[in-house]
């Protein structure tokens, strides 16, 4: 997605300076061509060699520097731009961009650029409350340009707060979703995710191998390319993807009654989870007790999630998973019939690397 994208970082005077290395490293690992432009007292926080270094490219802070190949710097690197971010964003550097002072390399950049735009504020958190800061961020937005919260923690003032910038790993999704191509935009796709787990007892309950990658995959997937999407999801070890109405749940009943609230305003549905087929027909209250001898538990099926929404269709492109261990096409096939799917992902566990835990 960021392969020979031009990336724009406008680093301030800041603390947080030093994290963007990471995420200029980040970027360039994943294709990208970056370009730092720092302020003069973003200097004193990080060295310019480290970006240089990590980038390849100068990097640039004085505006009448004619130590490079001759050019207007500002409007030649405003041409090729794909995205300008600038973390961290001090309030200094945020009411310039606001009322379009340009002054130096970073301003005079972000004004000459036509590409979408984003501000990372990080500053102290009484800076970052007050009103006048607060109406500039609104100013930014009004001029379309796209203000990322900070997160809120220990700051390095020694105050607790909103004010801390996010995360380089944060930063990097949102640039990756604003250079995503929308031509899903709005369309609304409903993703389940990962396992379901039934109760036995309060400390034991049935479940599989499913860790939901592949449904969280999708759902970011959807979401980068423009779409409204809501993942249904299991228990699973990872964070889900940004910019996602995230629904958790744990067991096959709960994950059918969020999966048919949600199917009526739903396009597409795309139904990844390892749905429990069966679950204890009664839940002790208890700690079921070890005795001698064999313990058996009664099963009873749960509800066909699949089939009831292939029965209920209406307008929604319905796409369900197989997974088997033998007869796959076959299986697959009749699936798709069974349940009126229009689109069915088989996938065979004794093949190498077909995952599932």
């Amino acid at each position: 997605m960021l392969k020979g994208k031009t990336i724009l970082l406008g680093v301030t005077g800041s603390i947080a300076a030093y994290k963007i290395a990471n995420l200029a490293s980040a970027l360039v690992k994943q294709g990208a061509e970056v370009h730092v432009l720092m302020t003069k007292n973003a200097v004193n926080f990080i060295n310019p060699i480290t970006f240089e270094t990590l980038t390849g490219n100068k990097c640039l802070v004085d505006t009448f520097d004619r130590n490079f190949e001759f050019s207007v710097e500002h409007v030649s690197l405003a041409k090729t731009a794909d995205v300008f971010l600038v973390a961290p964003a001090s309030a200094n550097v945020i009411g310039k961009l606001a009322h379009g002072i340009a002054d130096d390399m970073l301003t005079t950049t972000f004004m000459a650029c036509t590409c979408p735009k984003l501000v990372s504020p990080a500053m102290n958190t009484r800076m970052y409350e007050n009103e006048i800061l607060q109406d500039n961020l609104k100013l930014l937005e009004h001029y379309h340009i796209r203000v990322i919260r900070p997160a809120s923690g220990y700051l390095a003032c020694g105050d607790t707060g909103a004010g801390k910038m996010p995360e380089p790993e944060l930063l990097l999704e949102y640039i990756r979703y604003t250079l995503a191509p929308k031509d899903l935009k709005g369309k609304n796709i409903l993703v389940t995710a990962g396992p379901t787990r039934e109760a036995i007892d309060p400390v034991r309950y049935i479940t599989n191998h499913s860790t939901g990658k592949m449904g969280y995959a999708i759902a970011e997937n959807a979401m980068l390319r423009g779409a409204d999407v809501t993942l249904v999801t299991g228990p699973c070890a990872m964070e889900p993807p940004m910019f996602v109405n995230v629904k958790p749940v744990i067991s096959a009943q709960d994950m059918y009654d969020a999966v048919t609230e949600e199917y009526e305003d739903s396009d597409i549905v795309i139904m990844t989870a390892a749905v429990a087929d069966y679950r204890p027909a009664e839940v002790s209250t208890e700690k079921v007790k070890k005795k001698d001898g064999d313990m058996s538990i009664p099963l009873t099926r749960t509800k066909d999630i699949l089939a009831t929404l292939g029965a209920s269709k209406t307008h929604q492109f319905l796409c369900g998973f197989s997974m088997e261990t033998q007869n796959m096409l076959e299986n697959s096939r009749a699936k798709i019939a069974k349940k009126n799917l229009d689109m069915i992902v088989a996938n065979n566990l004794k093949v190498a690397g077909a995952g599932f835990g």
